[in-house]
């Protein structure tokens, strides 16, 4: 294994831009890529590059560069075995809870990289891999994906856990059903790729589908002021208090008119929470660690839509606010689960 400093040299100098995807609303929207479409399941883990060099040996790397080598000794350490010298791989790390993804297992690992072996034993890691960058010393970048593929499938015919191709199909039926059974399992989506398209990182070429649901939560605290509300600050009961589990982006006007209507301004002496949060001290409040001020108002009920980046006490992207839901009382509201 290499220091955190070192940085191999294997056809592509890692780490380098990882091709990115684009949100768009549905299946349909993305049969027409170049070449043809592929799907993949979005897998609900860390974009992850494996580089191997002959004098260097393995280095792990975040999509924005990080070196987490010691976060993940497991997968370092397979990847050294497996995968030959001259090959940098683009894939996700995921760790499962039994027959669901464990997000939280991998902020664990991230955080605590002293505590990585012991929890590389507790909750092994596993790397999914869905692309090659270079293989044999040879910059596969500017190849169709359609050949980078079969070039990854040569190199992982003979790979063993914790190494695995993310499966892929070209049939959109497949991939309907795949987007419908694997959200049980905490699978995000689809992510579509067009069998011409050259890997062209920092560039968001790639699809994603992202599986969504409706359900209620508690609006406790906006930001914004009472009458233009632009982010609704969402709430669900954890041990038997009323937590923050995360916000909405940005109101439209329609909505944001259509809320200030029933909002009320709450008694700040009676209120569960803080006039001032940030990610840095409240779950689910996005990446941002700059302080936020609260409005916080008389709680009220209020659809969202999700996807299924739920870890039981927050949820991990941003909310989509749909409607006020003025028939239910907060003590009506209760979260969702995390097995299904």
């Amino acid at each position: 294994m290499t220091s955190s400093s070192s940085r191999p040299e294997a056809g592509v100098r890692a780490p380098v831009d990882v091709v990115l995807a684009r949100a768009v609303e549905s299946i349909d929207e993305t049969t027409s890529l170049p070449g043809g479409t592929s799907w993949e399941p979005k897998w609900d883990g860390y974009r992850l590059l494996a580089a191997v060099d002959a004098d260097r040996g393995t280095t792990l790397w975040s999509r924005r560069g990080t070196d987490l080598t010691a976060a993940f000794p497991d997968i370092a350490a397979a990847v050294d075995q497996q995968v030959p010298a001259g090959t940098v791989v683009d894939g996700e790390v995921v760790v499962w809870a039994g027959e669901r993804l464990d997000f939280a297992a991998l902020q664990r690992r991230v955080a605590s990289p002293r505590s990585a072996a012991r929890l590389a034993r507790e909750q092994p890691a596993n790397l999914v891999a869905f692309d090659v960058l270079a293989a044999g010393d040879v910059d596969l970048r500017r190849e169709p994906f359609a050949q980078r593929r079969a070039r990854l499938e040569q190199l992982g015919s003979m790979w063993r856990p914790p190494l695995t191709l993310s499966p892929i199909t070209q049939d959109q039926a497949v991939a309907a059903t795949w987007f419908r059974d694997l959200a049980a399992a905490g699978i995000e989506g689809l992510v579509a790729k067009g069998a011409d398209q050259l890997y062209r990182g920092g560039q968001r070429d790639w699809l994603k589908v992202k599986q969504r649901s409706v359900l209620d939560v508690v609006c406790a605290a906006v930001v914004g002021p009472l009458d233009r509300p632009s982010v609704v600050v969402a709430g669900l009961p954890i041990d038997g208090a009323l937590k923050i589990v995360g916000r909405t982006v940005p109101l439209s006007p329609l909505a944001a008119r259509e809320l200030a209507r029933v909002l009320t301004a709450a008694d700040p002496d009676d209120h569960p929470w803080p006039a001032v949060v940030s990610s840095a001290t409240v779950n689910g409040f996005g990446a941002n660690r700059e302080p936020v001020t609260l409005t916080r108002v008389q709680p009220l009920v209020v659809e969202v839509s999700a996807d299924v980046a739920w870890s039981g006490r927050s949820f991990r992207h941003p909310l989509r606010y749909v409607r006020v839901r003025p028939e239910l009382h907060p003590d009506e509201v209760s979260p969702p689960s995390t097995t299904a």
